[in-house]
């Protein structure tokens, strides 16, 4: 039997019941959760959340959460199916045991990236949506999503927190010369929230362009892509529709001078870093003496604590939106920025009905 050690947090104060979820044994994983306590004065609420032998889910609130404000605090882990139906189970055990309202905080939103059609597969972000708010999710409190246009996929509230002043505060404070630094934007997806950066660092920005992006085949939407083969049987001679010429990945580019600077690469998620350390090569090649990695959501799956270990890259800066102790251990050039503060401050406004524009100062529509 496989068990997991949730926990909840109530208080006679706040009267929030708060679940935490983590599948490791490791008590440096449980930082986050318990500054977020310590910030808003409760404590630790009493749910049990395990798997039966036979692989189902099992969860059991152990107290009573009638009339109460219900925040449940899922962390995606490796097991990322499991972890979304642990939350499912539990927003709707919280639902059928009369809680008053069911915030979920979840600071990396699972499956993200597949938030658009593409060829005849589905925009599972969507269906994942429509799972929480079928189990009885009120309220969703998440941190950079992947694309913003998520939030249209709920019927439900979504505050949609930036991680970017707590990774620019690391830029200014922890490099040094931080001021011969130019933000890098390792493909043109991105090129918005490079700009974004340098604006507020007061720096230049550079654009690699003909890496990490995707391929023509991966992107035509199925439903409505041409036929390979032309069949002047199935259409009109006179409406025949002209076919697309095919992409070509244009040749590795730099726009911007990175020549004896620093180079620091921003992005949202640092999953599979294999784009990562092309970009980390080519700037090394351009001229960069140093090169530094800023991401929202640190997964570092497979072998890529390996793979950062071996590459020029000097350091991998993220956030504590995802546990990833056993990756630090593996490799030293990961350092991690600590959000809880302003995930602890979400719920303290939403329990107490207060303005959250305040978390959303100077954030313009492109941030």
């Amino acid at each position: 039997m496989s068990v997991a050690f949730p926990s909840l947090l109530s208080s006679h104060r706040m009267s929030p019941l708060l679940s935490f979820h983590w599948l490791s044994t490791l008590s440096s994983l449980l930082i986050g959760y318990v500054s977020i306590c310590r910030r808003l004065g409760v404590e630790l609420g009493k749910v049990q959340v395990y798997q039966e032998d036979n692989r189902e889910t099992r969860v059991q609130i152990q107290e009573s959460v009638r009339g109460k404000d219900v925040f449940i605090i899922q962390t995606m882990s490796k097991d990322v199916n499991t972890t979304i139906m642990e939350l499912l189970i539990m927003v709707y055990a919280c639902r059928t045991s009369c809680a008053r309202s069911i915030t979920g905080v979840l600071p990396y939103f699972p499956y993200s990236k597949q938030c658009k059609m593409r060829k005849r597969g589905s925009i599972v972000t969507k269906l994942l949506a429509s799972m929480m708010c079928k189990a009885g999710l009120s309220h969703l409190i998440t941190m950079d999503l992947h694309q913003k246009e998520i939030q249209g996929f709920f019927n439900i509230p979504v505050d949609n927190l930036r991680a970017s002043p707590f990774l620019l505060q690391y830029i200014q404070e922890e490099i040094p010369d931080y001021r011969n630094a130019v933000i890098v934007a390792k493909s043109p997806a991105s090129a918005k929230r490079a700009q974004s950066f340098a604006e507020r660092l007061r720096l230049g920005i550079a654009v690699i362009h003909g890496e990490a992006q995707d391929a023509e085949s991966d992107l035509v939407d199925g439903r409505h892509s041409p036929p390979t083969v032309k069949t002047t049987g199935a259409i009109h001679p006179s409406m025949e529709i002209p076919l697309l010429i095919p992409k070509e990945k244009p040749p590795i580019t730099v726009v911007g001078d990175v020549g004896g600077r620093i180079a620091i690469i921003v992005d949202d998620i640092i999953d599979d870093v294999d784009s990562f350390l092309a970009a980390a090569e080519t700037l090394k090649e351009r001229g960069a003496y140093k090169i530094f990695i800023m991401a929202t959501h640190g997964i570092l799956s497979s072998d890529a604590p390996r793979l950062i270990e071996e590459s020029p890259i000097h350091q991998v800066v993220v956030t504590n939106t995802i546990p990833h102790e056993l990756q630090k251990l593996q490799c030293p050039k990961i350092q991690t920025v600590d959000i809880s503060m302003i995930l602890s401050e979400a719920i303290r406004r939403i329990h107490n009905g207060e303005s959250m524009s305040y978390l959303f100062a100077n954030i313009g529509v492109d941030d």
